[in-house]
Parts: structure tokens; sequence; C-alpha cells
């Protein structure tokens, strides 16, 4: 098991972590969270070199992807950079990337009854007016738990708060500040639930956070 006490934090900076070979030729893994080595609970950075595939598999427990660069591709159509998908439990598909790509997939995490399949292009959906300068893009919410993309403008500071039900974030741009430490694009934080920071940063930066989810 790897990071599966989810009362503890967790700072993961992807940058210094090899790459490990999946049982996929040209399909390459930094795992950040996982329960065993090729079944259950996980996340993990994901990278295809151009012209791999996945053989066609199922996802008992439902899959979550953030296309960070690249296309990703199956036979349902291609995903670009920016894409956020969730696949519900059950859907089966045959991924596949034909120039390469680079992904956070989130396995075998999906709520009973969480069963939205969502495909939104981040790139251009709609940001709304967030607390103090912040702009917020929902991507899911189902039973207290939320996921979307957060811009924080550069200077913005926001104010010291709980986390009910832990929150996740990974940075995709920019770099994420907190008492504790700073985190550039590439980090994974994971913070349990009740845990508190005071958030800021120096430079424009936004970041995938989900919430509500660690209780």
């Amino acid at each position: 098991m790897l990071n599966m006490n989810f009362e503890q934090r967790v700072v993961i900076d992807s940058n210094q972590q090899p790459w490990l070979q999946s049982p996929m030729q040209g399909v390459w893994r930094k795992p950040l969270a996982r329960e065993e080595a090729e079944r259950g609970h996980a996340t993990s950075i994901v990278r295809y070199e151009a012209g791999a595939s996945f053989a066609a598999h199922g996802h008992p427990l439902g899959e979550e992807i953030l296309v960070i660069n690249g296309v990703f591709s199956d036979e349902n159509g291609d995903y670009p950079s920016g894409t956020y998908l969730r696949n519900p439990p059950g859907y089966s598909h045959s991924p596949y990337s034909s120039d390469g790509c680079e992904l956070l997939v989130k396995l075998h995490q999906f709520k009973t009854g969480d069963d939205q399949q969502i495909n939104i292009d981040t790139n251009s959906a709609d940001w709304h007016a967030g607390i103090g300068n912040l702009a917020v893009m929902p991507l899911h919410h189902f039973d207290g738990e939320s996921t979307a993309l957060v811009h924080w403008p550069a200077g913005e500071h926001f104010q010291a708060h709980f986390h009910a039900g832990g929150e996740e974030i990974y940075v995709i741009k920019g770099e994420f500040i907190d008492e504790y430490g700073r985190y550039p694009a590439g980090s994974w934080i994971r913070s349990p639930h009740m845990s508190k920071h005071d958030p800021y940063v120096e430079q424009d930066t936004v970041i995938l956070v989900k919430v509500g989810h660690l209780r």
C-alpha cells in the first residue's frame, strides 16, 4: 500500500518522482496513492508514449481523469489537454494516445450511486466568481463531494479555513503556497478531514481541488 492512511497529510512533487513501467508497453506511471499493485483505490500520474495503448478493460468502481497535456483517446473520442472525465462504475474502454499524453488518474473512488458520466473541456467551460478574486469552474458534485478548477490571480490570499471532509489538490499551473510549504505545478497535496491551512499565491496559479471525500 502507498499513502492509504487518509488521516495523514501527504505532499508529493510529482516532478521529483521516477516513471514506473505499467503492465502495458509505452504506458508509464507515478503512483501517488495506491491500495494494491494493479487493483483497488489508486491515484497516479500516467504517461502514454506516442502510439501507446491499453487493452480493453473495465472500471468496476469508476475512473476520474484530468488530461494534463497531449491528447488522450478511446473508442468514444479524443480528449485534449484540459479535459476532465468521469467514467462511472461499470464503464469499459480501450484507451490510447496517438501522439502521447500525460494524465492525472483516480481509480476506484466513486461513491455508491454516483453514476454520471462527465466530459468537460475546461478550455471552453465557464468560470464563475469565487470568494475574493478567485474564479471557480465546477466540474462535479455528488453527496457532499465536490471537484472544481480554481484560478488564483497573482498575489491572491485566501482566508485560513478548515477542510470538513478533507481536501485534495493538484497544481496545474503556477505555484500554490501555504504556511507549510510551496507547491509548484505538478504537486499533489492531500489534507485530511478537519485539517486547516492559510493558502496564497504569488503568481497566476490554477489548481484542481476535490473536497468532502475524505471524511
